[in-house]
């Protein structure tokens, strides 16, 4: 079934939990964590917490172990599954980082499952501490958007996606605040799976006037597994008709064609 993108959230989408507040407290330092977040960015903090963690004897394996006891429910991994095997182009935007995201999918086994992975950079320097960075480095410039934090604009992000496919559909599954934004880029044809009862959800409820794309709520995984396996069912049927009734046209009409303007192409997924 080519020609859909799937956009999978991380945090409380993909896994149950946020992924920053389970390594912080697993590994025993949320006070820290509370008492340091009003002075400073949630990016920068959690670039902080990893040198106060590695100062306190705590490993990058220690961190890797805690990441692969996160809570996911028992059908995520499956709809992942699913999706990807249904030839769909799976893709992540999440505000977590590279390695925290990295280390889950690698465990879970479904990291070849996805083509791209948008998130905070990430890597462990040559004292064993692992660094986080900002996706864009707000340090030297904003990115104009004031729904969204310094570091990360989720919409940046789909719509460079949006410039590289031509006749795909999106649909896009996240809970936060973070993912309205991307939301309101979705247009006609494309949908938004918001988390019920999570802040993207709320915001859609007090806002469905803004949204174009089609609207599908989901609880947990069960939910997740079969709303998106629905979509991807009602699409690909749509793009079968479609192909379907253009195979009908008689070969004398003639068609005006323009090219999309090529804009640079996402790094893919080590494997």
């Amino acid at each position: 079934m080519a020609g859909i993108v799937v956009v999978f959230d991380f945090d409380k989408t993909i896994i149950e939990v946020d992924s920053d507040n389970w390594v912080v407290d697993e590994l025993g330092a949320t006070d820290l964590f509370n008492q340091l977040l009003p002075t400073m960015p949630w990016n920068s903090l959690m670039d902080r917490m990893m040198k106060e963690l590695h100062s306190q004897g705590n490993t990058i394996d220690d961190i890797a172990e805690v990441l692969k006891r996160v809570p996911i429910h028992p059908r995520a991994v499956p709809a992942i599954k699913s999706a990807h095997a249904l030839g769909c182009d799976l893709r992540i935007v999440s505000d977590a980082n590279l390695f925290f995201i990295e280390t889950i999918l690698k465990h879970l086994g479904i990291m070849e499952c996805f083509s791209e992975i948008n998130t905070n950079p990430s890597f462990v320097d040559e004292e064993g501490r692992l660094r986080i960075f900002p996706h864009h480095d707000f340090t030297s410039s904003f990115h104009g958007c004031g729904l969204c934090p310094p570091n990360m604009c989720k919409s940046m992000v789909i719509k460079r996606i949006q410039a590289s496919i031509s006749t795909e559909k999106l649909i896009y599954l996240g809970d936060g605040s973070g993912d309205f934004c991307p939301s309101l880029k979705l247009g006609n044809g494309d949908y938004v799976m918001p988390r019920k009862n999570f802040p993207l959800w709320e915001l859609i409820c007090r806002n469905p006037g803004v949204i174009k794309a089609g609207i599908h709520e989901w609880s947990d995984g069960e939910e997740l597994e079969d709303v998106l396996l629905h979509l991807i069912k009602k699409i690909s049927e749509e793009n079968n008709n479609s192909a379907a009734a253009a195979m009908l046209i008689p070969v004398d009409c003639k068609f005006e064609t323009m090219s999309a303007q090529t804009l640079p192409q996402a790094l893919p997924v080590p494997h």
